[in-house]
This record gives structure tokens, C-alpha cells and sequence, in this order.
């Protein structure tokens, strides 16, 4: 997607996701035979010919005014008219113009658009065991992270990592061998373990081995939804069926065991009730993905249930910037974390990157320090932290509230 204006032309890729919530926004895909169905050629007309005629002369730094006409033409609740796709890479190259236009960095711009006062440096929470949908390993649960939350900065964080992730090659190798250490989705590797304790106690000793034990902690993303059996309500997980009181004494157990500090996805996206009990008694951050796919109507229904205390903010989800900046102020407003997040299919944009600083919520999860579509991401953390540093601009590295679990 491009932008062109005086200032010259901004770009954007809008990323795909492998494991997606029913409440998603629609990815507008061609089907038929070209690309395997995957074409996106009618998003791209939309954007051409609906889109381009009702925008072109529009100033690029009302934000606000362009998402909104853009949400309207489709007119849609779930984007599935234009498309999400379409929507989305129109309003993220919009927000790069408008930032041309302001001579800002985007970081800055969109701290102004959410009128966010903190730019903060967030935790990365780096993928690095993949399972479930984002790998063939038979293991169910999809993300199994480690987050350098005793790290000084994002740089001695990304150090941190990347050392981590590189011992545990070499474990994983010695242990179940050479071809165990093919990478998934998100460039996390995906041996053959069939349990979370296998998966974490893999992790415990790579943190364990690169002198880290203390200043790392790990964090799972279940992806619920994915296991969960709609005909006889059960999670078919780690090779047994549970009901929601079972599966969550589990997963109880996998978080007392391993000192596990986020939860993502515990259960599957409509059982809000599972989400409130687990929220409940569970000592860790309890991450909404699916549940509330970064949309404020569902998520106003999480908190009246209670459901979680923090948000997984995913641009493509919603569809505009706009709704994006929505969801985090709401998720501040109700006490929640807020974690960025990439999608499993990534393209090399780092407007998430970008984000993340701007909406100053210290949270960030964009896969294994592995692949240039994730690297791109860090590497852009790294500039903006060398930027803030030398700018003696304030800010700070991670969420506190993340810290202090």
C-alpha cells in the first residue's frame, strides 16, 4: 500500500495470521485457483478505485477524519466489504504521511494521536518454542516465551534473548537432533515435546545456562480456541479431554511449576466464564487475544465479566490505527497491560515497532530474535532507543505492572 503526497511516498504491509479469532476483522482473500485462493487482488482494487476516489485531498494528518471515512465506505462491522486488509494498509500509510508531514518520527506522531505523554521501551516477549498452529510438533499450546523483565533496557533485553534463544538451539540439537531445530511460524523452534513441562523445562535451562535465572521469565500463549472441541465442550489437551475446571487446575499447575509471569488464550474465545475464574486465581497476567481481538465492544464485555487484565493489541484484528490507539486507552482505563503484537504470516513493516513506543505500554511480542520479519521489528526498537537516548528525550524500558509479578 502506498501514500503519495509532497512530502513523498509512505508504505505499508499489512501481516496475515495463522491461528485467528471469529470476531477478527475479515482479511479480504480472492479464493479461486491463483495463489492458492491467498490473491488479494480485489483488496488491492478496493483500495485503487473506492478508497483512492474518496480520500485523494484529504490532509494526512487527520487521522481520526480518514479512519473514520474509511470504516463508513466499508460499512460493515467486520471490515468484510473492502476489506481489513485494505483498510488497514490505507490507514497505517496514512499515519506515516501524517508523521512526514508533522516532521516527526512515527513513535512521536503516535504518541500525540493517543495523547500519550510516557514513551516507554517495551518487554520483548520472544517466541521461542512454537507449537499449535505455528509448527507440526504435536505440541498443543502455540507460544511458549521468554520476557527479560530484569533487563536495564531494551538492548541489554534483546541481548539478553537472542543469547537465550541460541543456547537452547544447541540443547534442542544435542537432545533430540539436528532436525529439531527447524524454526516455526515465528521463528521459535518446534522439537518433537508433547507437553508444556517438556517445552518450559527446555527453556529453564537454556535461561539457566546463559546466567540469566531470575531476570527471565517465561510467558505461554495457549491459543484455546484451537483445541477446543464445540461438540463436546471439551479441551483436547496434552492427549486428554477437559472441562473448563480441569483444564484450568492445568494449566494452574503449569504456572505455579514454571513461574510463568503473561497467560495468553486460555480458553477458547467465547467462555468468558472460564477466562473470569482463571483471572481470578491465577498469579500471572492473563492476556486476551481472541477473546477480545482488539476491539472495545468486546472488550467492555471482558471487564464487565472480569475475563482478564490485559489486552493483545493486533493492528489487523480491528483494521485502523484509530481503532487501534481505542482499545489501548480503553485497556488503560481499565487498569489492563497492554501487549503489541505481530501475526504469525509478518511482512518486514515495523509499525508495530513504532506503536508500541508511541502508545507507551511496555509490551511487545514479535516472535524469535530469528528471520528478518521479526528482526525488523527489534532492530527498529533499537534505533528508537539509540534516537531517545541521544536525543536526551525521557523515557523508560517495560511495563511496571509486568515487573512487579
Amino acid at each position: 500500500m502506498e501514500v503519495t503526497t509532497k512530502k513523498g511516498i509512505f508504505r505499508a504491509a499489512v501481516p496475515s495470521g495463522a491461528s485467528t479469532g471469529i470476531h477478527e476483522a475479515v482479511e479480504l482473500r480472492d479464493g479461486g485457483n491463483a495463489y492458492v485462493g491467498s490473491g488479494v487482488s480485489n483488496a488491492v482494487h478496493n483500495v485503487n478505485s473506492t478508497i483512492a476516489k474518496a480520500l485523494v485531498g484529504e490532509s494526512v494528518t487527520n487521522q481520526k477524519k480518514i479512519d473514520a471515512s474509511l470504516i463508513a465506505l466499508d460499512g460493515t462491522k467486520n471490515k468484510s466489504k473492502l476489506g481489513a486488509n485494505a483498510i488497514l494498509g490505507v490507514s497505517m500509510a496514512v499515519a506515516r504521511a501524517g508523521a512526514a508531514q508533522k516532521k516527526m518520527p512515527l513513535y512521536a506522531y503516535i504518541a500525540k494521536l493517543s495523547k500519550n505523554e510516557k514513551l516507554i521501551l517495551p518487554i520483548p516477549f520472544m517466541n521461542i518454542i512454537n507449537g499449535g498452529k505455528h509448527a507440526d510438533s504435536g505440541l498443543d499450546a502455540q507460544e511458549f516465551m521468554i520476557a527479560p523483565v530484569g533487563a536495564a533496557s531494551f538492548t541489554q533485553a534483546m541481548q539478553m534473548g537472542t543469547e537465550i534463544y541460541h543456547i537452547l538451539k544447541k540443547i534442542i540439537k544435542e537432545k533430540y537432533g539436528g532436525s529439531s531445530t527447524s524454526v516455526g511460524d515465528e521463528g521459535g523452534f518446534a522439537p518433537n515435546v508433547k507437553n508444556s513441562d517438556d517445552a518450559a523445562q527446555l527453556i529453564e535451562s537454556a535461561i539457566q545456562s546463559a546466567g540469566y535465572t531470575g531476570k527471565v521469565r517465561l510467558a505461554l500463549d495457549a491459543a484455546a480456541s484451537e483445541y477446543y472441541n464445540k461438540e463436546n465442550k471439551k479441551y483436547h489437551f496434552e492427549g486428554n479431554q477437559l472441562s473448563d475446571k480441569e483444564i484450568s487446575s492445568r494449566y494452574q499447575q503449569i504456572v505455579k511449576q514454571h513461574n510463568i509471569i503473561s497467560f495468553e488464550d486460555p480458553f477458547e474465545q467465547d467462555d468468558f466464564e472460564g477466562y473470569r475464574n482463571f483471572t481470578k486465581s491465577a498469579p500471572c497476567q492473563v492476556v486476551g487475544d481472541d477473546l477480545l481481538v482488539t476491539n472495545v465492544e468486546r472488550m467492555k464485555i471482558a471487564h464487565k465479566h472480569k475475563a482478564c487484565n490485559a489486552l493483545l493489541l493486533k493492528v489487523n484484528q480491528i483494521g485502523t490505527v484509530t481503532e487501534s490507539i481505542a482499545a489501548a486507552n480503553l485497556a488503560k482505563k481499565y487498569g489492563w497491560s497492554v501487549m503489541v503484537s505481530h501475526r504469525s504470516g509478518e511482512t518486514e513493516d515495523t509499525f508495530i515497532a513504532d506503536l508500541v513506543v508511541g502508545i507507551g505500554v511496555g509490551q511487545i511480542k514479535t516472535g524469535a530474535p530469528c528471520r528478518s520479519e521479526r528482526l525488523a521489528k527489534y532492530n527498529q526498537l533499537l534505533r528508537i532507543e539509540e534516537e531517545l537516548t541521544n536525543s536526551k528525550t525521557p523515557f523508560t524500558y517495560g511495563d511496571e505492572s509486568i515487573k512487579r509479578r
